[in-house]
């Protein structure tokens, strides 16, 4: 599961309708004793320990504010929160994703966040919280990309071990190398997913995805096609399951599962691998080297502010405090993301001391901003769905990706 992409249903016209609607919101005077409850959405019950702790602390500072958290599994959280939006009862605060940004902040749904100290964070993700020269989300955690890799499986095959300054030659060598060598094994899991694989490898080309400005797609372009074409080979080579047996099983239960050698995982899968049956004999490494770079795609949440709420003041304080260096530093410790306030991160990769966390970190200042435009999610339903027809090989990569910029394209002068 791409815990990342989460996407707004009937986001167009539905979100677009809420700017309509007006700003309601009747602001709590700085400084006042008025007694004040706040609501914070959040969607991971795994992080709720975490967050309780920061609200906590949160309240212990700020005597006459209450905050309760509002948890919504993460299938109906953009649901939920799109009819509460509509109606002018978002929470006060609530987690914000790259994909959804821009939609809510055109549509007058988020409030600026003058209080946020943008040098903070790392740059790429201020920037992706960043509408019209204003920072509307203080980012929280973030995530990079690792490959990781089965030590017993790579034992076997006689194949060393991945490691920094390692070339997409060097993975596809190993790739071939490593399948079949433990009979009903493959040497990648390579499914069509945009954060973990092939946004990545993109970069790695030198193409790009969307344009700087979000007025046009990239897919057409020939670095762009090389890097998608580098995911497609693999599946072709049958180093790789095929799509039907990737969606069979999920993948990353094929890599636990000791089905596959090699896989790319976002930082949010430490935890879980860590649980698996194959934990003491895995580790992770560092992206490989493509042709211009060896750069991971950075993504990450952030915490906002209904500019709706009414105790304004007191939902951007609270929005600040929970990606601050408090609550940052409550995050790391818990092991299940990367808090982004900049210093905090060295907890978080001694949180799993047997892995090499620290690849994960060493991605941050190469790192590309995950695409995204006003409203990401209809030219994502397009994006999926070429992507199924290219990773089955009903049409070939470049022919199916001049399709999908040209759809893209149609999307983007709509927004």
């Amino acid at each position: 599961m791409q815990r990342r992409t989460i996407r707004a249903v009937g986001a167009g016209v539905a979100i677009a309708a809420l700017g309509l609607m007006g700003l309601t919101a009747c602001s709590s005077a700085a400084g006042s004793n008025e007694k004040v409850t706040l609501t914070y959405g959040i969607w991971d019950k795994n992080q709720e320990p975490a967050m309780q702790q920061i609200v906590s602390a949160f309240e212990k500072q700020n005597p006459n504010i209450t905050v309760n958290i509002e948890l919504t599994p993460n299938a109906d959280y953009w649901t939920k929160l799109q009819t509460a939006a509509s109606a002018g009862t978002a929470p006060d605060v609530f987690w914000m994703n790259g994909p959804n940004f821009q939609l809510y902040a055109s549509n007058g749904q988020l409030a600026p966040l003058d209080n946020v100290k943008t040098s903070d964070y790392p740059k790429a993700l201020t920037d992706l919280y960043t509408y019209q020269g204003k920072v509307y989300g203080a980012p929280k955690d973030f995530d990079t990309v690792g490959v990781w890799y089965n030590k017993k499986l790579f034992d076997a095959a006689g194949v060393a071990y991945p490691k920094a300054g390692w070339t997409w030659d060097d993975f596809t060598a190993d790739a071939k190398a490593l399948t079949g060598k433990t009979p009903g094994t493959f040497g990648i899991a390579a499914p069509p997913y945009g954060q973990e694989n092939f946004y990545d490898t993109v970069a790695q080309a030198g193409g790009y995805i969307i344009s700087p400005d979000g007025k046009k797609s990239g897919y057409d372009d020939p670095k762009t096609i090389q890097g998608v074409k580098f995911w497609v080979d693999l599946v072709k080579a049958k180093e790789s399951p095929t799509l039907q047996q990737m969606t069979d099983t999920y993948s990353a239960d094929l890599f636990t599962s000791g089905k596959v050698a090699m896989y790319w995982a976002g930082s949010w899968n430490p935890g879980a691998f860590a649980k698996s049956s194959i934990a003491s004999n895995i580790d992770v490494a560092p992206l490989p080297q493509g042709p211009v770079s060896n750069q991971s795609i950075i993504h990450g949440l952030a915490n906002v502010a209904s500019a709706k709420s009414a105790h304004l003041d007191d939902a951007k304080k609270f929005a600040a405090f929970a990606s601050g260096k408090i609550a940052a530093d409550d995050m790391a410790k818990s092991g299940a993301v990367i808090p982004a306030f900049n210093g905090s991160q060295d907890e978080w990769v001694k949180s799993l001391p047997n892995f090499n966390l620290q690849a994960y970190m060493d991605e941050v200042k190469t790192a590309v901003p995950y695409p995204v435009s006003k409203n990401t999610a209809a030219w994502n339903t397009d994006e999926t769905a070429e992507m199924t027809k290219i990773w089955t090989g009903s049409v070939d990569v470049e022919t199916g990706l001049k399709d999908l910029a040209a759809k893209m394209n149609a999307d983007l002068a709509k927004e």
